[in-house]
């Protein structure tokens, strides 16, 4: 790909909490439209690094989105821009209705009349508009990432964070958030996912990282993630 196809851009990223570093130095390309996996074990750095690239941790390094610096920026800064952010933890707000909660992520289109609408959200995710007055702190785990993708949406991203999306969902479940995702990339939104799942992951994905202990061990396609022995054992293998 084209360097005018880079959306994000990541060299020497060093990040972590307190006096403990967890990113010693990650470089990670993303382009439009495409759906890049992170793979590795517990503790490799990958939701400290979606972490970092949201401005949620203080990090070093050259981060760029859209061709702008985005170090050191605020993270409602980071998401005017156009960076969605779906974290493990789904935070969805539990007092208030799914309906509630997805007004709560809406931001205008890049033109008049573009951009995600609810009905767009509902339509990718039909069990949302059944539940649209219920609270979000009663539906399933399955429903709150569905609510999450949709509220991250319609603040209508360019490139979208996802933290382990399937982490403890039904396989049915399993098989409509990888729908979802994909729908995205068709829609032109690229998506940066963390996801314990390889075989999913791998199939989902255009290009696929491997962390290990805070670094970049491999970046290649799903294919040639497959035929790398050394990296499937020593990174991968739980």
């Amino acid at each position: 790909m084209d360097k005018a196809s880079v959306l994000l851009s990541v060299t020497g990223l060093q990040a972590g909490y307190g006096h403990s570093r967890v990113l010693h130095g990650v470089d990670l390309t993303v382009h439009r439209g495409e759906i890049v996996s992170i793979l590795g074990r517990n503790g490799a750095g990958r939701s400290t690094l979606l972490k970092a690239l949201m401005g949620l941790l203080p990090s070093r390094g050259d981060c760029r989105f859209e061709g702008r610096d985005i170090s050191g920026l605020p993270t409602h800064a980071i998401a005017r821009l156009g960076m969605g952010y779906v974290p493990e933890s789904r935070e969805v707000f539990p007092t208030l209705s799914v309906a509630q909660n997805l007004l709560l992520g809406r931001k205008p289109g890049p033109q008049p009349g573009r951009g995600w609408r609810e009905e767009d959200i509902h339509a990718l995710f039909p069990a949302l508009y059944k539940r649209r007055q219920v609270a979000a702190g009663a539906l399933s785990g399955g429903e709150q990432q569905m609510l999450a993708l949709g509220r991250a949406l319609l603040g209508n991203p360019s490139l979208l964070l996802v933290d382990e999306p399937t982490e403890g969902l039904a396989p049915q479940m399993v098989e409509q958030v990888a729908q979802a995702l994909q729908e995205l990339r068709t829609r032109g939104v690229a998506v940066l996912l963390v996801e314990q799942k390889q075989s999913l992951a791998l199939e989902l994905s255009q290009r696929v990282y491997v962390m290990g202990r805070g670094e970049m061990v491999f970046e290649g396609t799903p294919a040639g993630l497959s035929a790398q022995e050394t990296v499937q054992r020593e990174w991968l293998a739980l």
